[in-house]
């Protein structure tokens, strides 16, 4: 495996932090059989990759082994994000069988955090992150993690993310306030759903924390997981 230097910029204040780690909290009493989570939102720009890199820099921070998959294999901005400026392989030359699974992972600079970048555009995305190698993969390295986090594209505009959906224990949806209304987020759940992935929850991101004082006691990145699960059921 070899190593990366990662360099996330961001500043997380007090309240960020508490709802990331309420989150990750949450995440756990899920279930010991709750491994491979799915992270997706209904359109791009919602926060739902700076959610996701978050969470696995907070369970790795407790000890928990975990991987980050970027599996956005049309528009990965993980080498951007991070500052990445050597050149490095990923997700969509392993799945067209340009590299092995020893040049596909990297040990990272946070502790007990590993990664893999979503890699070089494909002209198939869809058929590539369907094919049984994905799935083999996936079941193959869950023994050496306690989660596997996969940031995928938005299932509200790409169907990529229902695809993998049928690979993972579970499936976490990040939605912005005020800019997905509650029909848009009904739908993107129910093409989740039909996967047979169960839906662990959601998360309300970029809440107007002046005008919602609730929001404002856990910062701009929370709210209680099932939440989506109990809208799904109105």
């Amino acid at each position: 495996m070899k190593n990366i230097e990662l360099n996330d910029v961001r500043k997380q204040d007090y309240f960020y932090s508490e709802a990331i780690k309420t989150l990750r909290a949450n995440i756990q009493l899920s279930g010991k059989s709750v491994k491979t989570i799915l992270v997706t939102s209904c359109y791009p720009n919602e926060g739902k990759s700076d959610i996701v890199i978050s969470l696995a820099k907070e369970l790795g921070s407790i000890g928990k082994k975990v991987l980050l998959v970027d599996a956005d294999i049309r528009k990965s901005s993980y080498i951007s994000h991070f500052h990445v400026e050597r050149e490095v392989h990923g997700l969509s030359e392993f799945l067209s069988g340009q590299i092995e699974v020893k040049d596909l992972i990297y040990d990272t600079n946070y502790p007990n955090m590993n990664i893999i970048f979503g890699g070089p555009v494909a002209p198939d995305p869809s058929g590539l992150l369907g094919d049984d190698l994905f799935r083999t993969f996936l079941r193959e390295i869950r023994s050496y993690y306690d989660y596997i986090l996969i940031d995928t594209p938005p299932v509200g505009t790409i169907i990529d993310a229902a695809v993998i959906a049928r690979y993972s224990d579970g499936a976490v949806f990040v939605i912005e306030q005020g800019s997905v209304s509650y029909k848009v987020a009904q739908r993107a759940l129910r093409q989740l759903e039909k996967s047979g992935c169960r839906i662990l929850g959601a998360v309300l991101n970029k809440t107007d924390t002046e005008k919602n004082r609730y929001y404002k006691k856990y910062g701009d990145y929370y709210q209680k997981l099932s939440t989506a699960e109990q809208q799904s059921q109105d």
